[in-house]
């Protein structure tokens, strides 16, 4: 259900997030499969191939299910577009990261 506007219940901010006005939203989720064996773990920088600082790793992991280094990070939502290429910084050093729809593995069960 979305909220009616004017309806006195919700924030403005929230309105306008939800009607996708510009500059309403200032960050947004990814999801990012490393194309290298390094684990990315959460509070490590994101930034662009230019070495600009965009973001941060919020939690990161070795996916046992597909068997590669998966995180999520917050960037701008203009750099978070599916196939989007970044650099997680781990210890000082570039790791390529591709941003990739979450969930990371499709779901397989049973709506019966």
């Amino acid at each position: 259900m979305v909220p009616a506007p004017g309806d006195s219940r919700v924030p403005t901010k929230i309105l306008a997030q939800l009607a996708g006005e510009a500059g309403s939203v200032t960050r947004k989720r990814i999801g990012l499969k490393a194309m290298a064996r390094v684990p990315v773990r959460e509070h490590v920088e994101v930034q662009n191939l230019a070495g600009e600082r965009i973001g941060e790793v919020t939690s990161g992991l070795l996916g046992p299910t597909i068997d590669q280094p998966i995180a999520m990070a917050y960037v701008p939502p203009a750099l978070g577009t599916l196939g989007t290429q970044v650099n997680a910084m781990v210890r000082g050093k570039p790791v390529t990261m591709e941003v990739v729809a979450m969930p990371f593995v499709p779901t397989n069960y049973f709506r019966g």
